[in-house]
């Protein structure tokens, strides 16, 4: 079994130092994208809901480039 490390532990072995830019995001998510009444069965829009597996993410922060169309579209096969 593998032993439980604290942050502190853990971001030093991964190298990163103590004035080291983290961003902290949250996975298994959903938000509600339909008008509701706000019931359990209807919420709210907008409303957050946390799936059972939902996961936490400690990253560094980055850019999101997005990607770039190609001028010509040639696939390999017909």
């Amino acid at each position: 079994m593998i032993e439980p490390l604290d942050l502190a532990t853990a971001m030093q072995q991964l190298g990163f130092d103590d004035d080291t830019e983290l961003e902290v995001v949250i996975g298994g998510t959903q938000i509600y994208e339909i008008e509701g009444t706000g019931t359990k069965w209807a919420p709210v829009k907008g409303t957050r809901k946390y799936d059972k597996d939902a996961f936490i993410i400690i990253r560094k922060p980055r850019e999101v480039v997005s990607s770039i169309p190609q001028d010509e579209f040639k696939p390999h096969h017909q």
